[in-house]
């Protein structure tokens, strides 16, 4: 089950742009990744001192720095030094509770966004993943190692494709598009989650199938909350008239956005569909309490006559002529069968058997 609240360890009260990270501790140790690339010549290494980035910095080149680990706010802080990012930016990037949303600054965009993938258990797992997107550099913020981003790294170090060729525009447009395509993976499974619990509420409906209904309709929930801000940060990022969104970079965006709308389109049918679904298991569960109320009526309409017969003899009179008639007791059986035999015959005649 999802947690939706996370627990702040921010202590109210304190000035804006404060440092603190707020979530789950989920690495040891921050690690920094840096690619510097352009059409002939491509770095990856990873970066222990902090003054290589400022060297890179100033290059003409694509620069791709990747953070992974929020928990130490110093290196954070460093950085938001190097690149002159504003302090409630850094304040936004160590708090993973936020939003998927973009803001435009002065020389730079900050994107905020949701990745979701599965882990070995098919279990849904989400990190938070913030990107500065300025002019020839990207710096992405991720809250633990292992990422939907090996494609892209791929890319870059192999030269395949155009993504060497372009600028820090369409590296982040390649990464929000990873994000998405993962999304679109996502939905893939959970489809195959909502054709099984489909076929087990077919054949034999139990509570543990209204139980998985809940939990994939939690899911679709959480999905949404996650997801659908997105087609608003992405129709900012094509409407934006910065010199850092190229013209020629805009065309890819508004392909991530047809792809956003295509899975929002499917988590609506998804929910949709759930709740025909559980409907339907209702009305299962009804027809069945109808179908065992039905058979119980009969029977007890049945016992009817018979209790009527059984209490008519069971009376303690000694003047009944039937009491010493030597086929009494005989006759007495061949009226209770004959009766349930005429209501068993009506019953089925009018259907209700």
């Amino acid at each position: 089950m999802f947690k939706f609240i996370k627990k702040s360890s921010k202590t109210p009260g304190m000035p804006p742009g404060a440092l603190v990270h707020v979530g789950d501790k989920k690495t040891d140790v921050t690690n920094i990744q840096l690619f510097d690339y352009g059409q002939g010549k491509c770095i990856a290494k990873n970066i222990d001192n902090l003054e290589e980035i400022k060297e890179c910095h100033k290059t003409e080149s694509v620069t791709w720095l990747n953070i992974t680990g929020l928990h130490d706010t110093r290196i954070i802080e460093q950085i938001g030094n190097i690149f002159s990012l504003h302090p409630l930016v850094l304040e936004d990037i160590v708090n993973t509770g936020h939003r998927p949303k973009v803001e435009e600054h002065d020389d730079y965009f900050f994107i905020v966004l949701k990745m979701l993938y599965l882990d070995k258990d098919k279990a849904l797992c989400s990190e938070q993943v913030s990107l500065i997107l300025g002019e020839h550099f990207l710096i992405t913020f991720q809250e633990i190692e292992g990422d939907v981003f090996s494609a892209v790294r791929e890319r870059i170090k192999n030269g395949k494709g155009r993504i060497r060729k372009m600028d820090c525009d369409y590296l982040a447009y390649a990464l929000i598009d990873a994000i998405v395509d993962h999304y679109i993976h996502i939905m893939g499974e959970a489809g195959d989650q909502i054709e099984m619990v489909e076929l087990e509420l077919e054949t034999d409906p139990t509570q543990q199938t209204m139980e998985k209904l809940h939990s994939i309709k939690r899911e679709m929930l959480y999905l949404r909350k996650r997801i659908m801000p997105v087609r608003e940060m992405l129709n900012l990022l094509i409407k934006s008239e910065s010199p850092l969104i190229q013209e020629k970079t805009v065309v890819f965006f508004r392909d991530v956005y047809d792809h956003i709308n295509h899975v929002i389109d499917t988590i609506e049918t998804f929910r949709d569909l759930l709740s025909s679904m559980l409907d339907l298991y209702l009305s299962i569960v009804s027809n069945r309490m109808n179908e065992v109320m039905k058979v119980l009526t009969i029977i007890a309409t049945i016992f009817i006559p018979i209790t009527f017969v059984a209490g008519i003899y069971g009376m303690n009179f000694e003047n009944m002529p039937e009491l010493k008639w030597s086929f009494g007791y005989s006759m007495v059986w061949i009226i209770i069968g004959v009766v349930t035999g005429v209501m068993l015959i009506y019953f089925k005649r009018k259907k209700w058997l």
